[in-house]
This record gives structure tokens, C-alpha cells and sequence, in this order.
């Protein structure tokens, strides 16, 4: 099972370290995350996405909850949430077909196009990781030379 969880901690150093540090003692995987500083600079917000039993997310749910810089923790539903990440792949242009091409993919997939050059262009999609690997998968064929991700981010 899938979980996103929302996580309100003091902006403190080592915060980071001791939410996974937490994550690694109990043997849960981080899927992805992403921490910014909230409207108030006192406070950090994590999201963490995680994939686990419905006990084993309540489990860790219930730990972070017990930490002492940790002020709120909530876990998301999916389907009242918004939730996006950002990619970006540069991917090879053999020819001036495949810039056509890429473009007509990522205008489907509400992409943009960025640095385009002569033998390569840059990507960038805002989606579910669903669609983000979708995407993907149908540029695949066009040799992607590298790509990024930044890990969901939820409310």
C-alpha cells in the first residue's frame, strides 16, 4: 500500500537526518520526499511517500508523531489530495523528426520544452508519478540521456 504522509516538523538542523534515521531503524523504504520551509520559517514540512502494510504506515505514523520536533503528522489521502512531482529528462534528437515528435508527446502530456539544441532538448513535467512514468515510457525510444526528479509534494 501507497502512503503519502504530511509531516510538520521545527526547522532545526538535523531534523532531516532524525525522520530517516527513523524510517532506516524501522526498515522502511523512502519512496520519495521533499522538505520545505513553511510560510512561518520556524517550521519545515516533509512529504514523505512510503509503500507498506496498513499496520507497518500506522507504525511509523504513530513514531513520528512521538518525536519531539515533529508538531504534526497526517497521513493523505490520495484521492482528496493534490499531490505533483516535477521531472525533467534530456532526452536525444537523432534528427529534426524527433523534435516534432518529443514536442507533439509532451504537449499530449501537458509537458513544456526547454534548451532546445541542435542534438538534444530538456523536458519538464508537473504530474501524478503515474503520468510521470507514462511520459516516460513513451519517450524511451528517443534515448534519454539524463533525468531528475524531485519526489512528490502533497496537500
Amino acid at each position: 500500500m501507497w502512503a503519502i504522509l504530511s509531516i510538520r516538523v521545527e526547522n532545526k538542523p538535523g531534523i532531516l537526518f532524525k525522520v530517516t534515521h527513523l524510517f532506516r531503524a524501522r526498515n522502511f523504504n523512502i519512496d520519495s520526499i521533499s522538505v520545505g520551509v513553511m510560510e512561518n520559517p520556524e517550521f519545515s514540512k516533509m512529504v514523505i511517500t512510503t509503500v507498506g502494510t496498513e499496520k507497518q504506515i500506522a507504525q511509523i505514523v504513530k513514531q513520528l508523531d512521538k518525536m519531539i520536533d515533529t508538531i504534526e503528522v497526517k497521513r493523505l489521502d490520495e484521492k482528496e489530495s493534490v499531490y505533483k512531482e516535477l521531472a525533467l529528462f534530456k532526452v536525444k534528437l537523432s534528427d529534426a523528426s524527433d523534435s516534432a515528435e518529443i514536442n507533439k508527446l509532451a504537449n499530449t502530456f501537458g509537458a513544456k520544452i526547454h534548451n532546445e539544441q541542435e542534438n538534444s532538448l530538456i523536458v519538464e513535467l508537473t504530474s501524478s508519478p503515474d503520468e510521470i512514468k507514462s511520459f516516460e515510457e513513451s519517450i524511451k525510444s528517443f534515448d534519454i540521456l539524463d533525468s531528475a526528479r524531485t519526489g512528490v509534494t502533497a496537500l
